[in-house]
């Protein structure tokens, strides 16, 4: 082949490197479009995973002033009585004497008070009956932890007892409380054992110390030491205290803050935090009265 047919060749062929050098160009102009692409699905990881923690963030339970305030201030009292030197240790339990009378979610004579539980609920059963003639009815449900000495069932009737009692929200002829079982919901009431409530509660930042009840959400939960043995800041029987512990709590529910005491000698108001003392006043579960007086206090703040 002669010398020009051969630089004829070379040119089509990419001879002397050239083919290698255009080769080469390419690639590079197709390096920066790949890291463009990656960059741009490094952001889109990115922004998925922050998605991701945005929505657990909203979807926590939300927590209100009111029961901050109840849980600290519980905590608080607990300190300054004996019941917080009794305090079950996480591999230990107490055991509670009762009489059937005074507590009829006990079906033994005595409640044993494990540290801690399984963390899975019972749901009592309900058979659709409404308390009260108020026109908002809240659908509510009663959930016991398993393996404790507490029947779901009669557990839920005395809730129900609770709020179908003339002194009871039911006067205020708005609100009436149906027991549900399945769907939807206004609230719901979980008795636990103490370590139980300090998980549930203390993921929506609340430090219950396996000694008091909390609020979140649209859950009440009743620490199961408190369930049975009442409070030594209350002055009264244990069902008293258990009404108490509703009447304040679904008083939040329905729209009611904190209140104080109104004067010396005169009911402390069922939406006073009693525990942290009665400031004079005397030791009361209700928000009304037998004649159906509202038994009211000045707004806390």
């Amino acid at each position: 082949m002669g010398r020009s047919t051969a630089r004829r060749a070379s040119r089509r062929t990419g001879g002397d490197g050239a083919g290698h050098r255009s080769r080469s160009r390419r690639r590079r102009r197709r390096g920066p479009a790949r890291a463009v692409l990656a960059c741009v699905a490094l952001g889109a990881v990115l922004l998925t995973a922050g998605a991701a923690v945005a929505y657990w963030r909203e979807t926590r339970p939300p927590v209100t002033d009111d029961q901050v305030a109840d849980v600290t201030d519980a905590l608080d009292a607990s300190t300054r009585t004996p019941s917080a030197s009794s305090s079950p240790s996480p591999s230990s339990s107490v055991t509670a004497s009762t009489s059937p009378s005074a507590s009829p979610s006990a079906s033994p004579s005595t409640i044993a008070i494990p540290a801690t539980g399984p963390g899975t609920f019972v749901t009592a059963q309900a058979d659709g009956t409404t308390v009260g003639t108020g026109s908002r009815v809240r659908r509510y449900k009663v959930l016991v932890e398993e393996g404790i000495d507490v029947r779901p069932g009669a557990a839920a009737d005395e809730i129900a007892e609770v709020l179908a009692d003339r002194r009871g929200w039911t006067r205020d002829g708005t609100n009436s409380f149906r027991l549900v079982s399945s769907g939807s919901y206004d609230f719901v009431v979980k008795i636990a054992t103490p370590g139980t409530v300090d998980k549930i509660c203390g993921a929506a930042g609340l430090l219950t110390r396996g000694e008091v009840n909390c609020s979140v959400g649209t859950d009440v939960v009743v620490n199961l030491k408190r369930w049975v043995l009442g409070s030594p800041e209350f002055d009264g029987p244990i069902h008293e205290y258990r009404a108490l512990i509703v009447n304040h709590e679904v008083g939040h529910r329905i729209g009611h803050g904190h209140e104080t005491c109104p004067g010396a000698g005169r009911p402390a108001p069922a939406m006073m935090q009693q525990i942290k003392g009665l400031k004079g006043c005397v030791a009361n579960a209700w928000p009304y009265d037998e004649s159906g007086t509202y038994l009211s206090g000045p707004s806390v703040p």
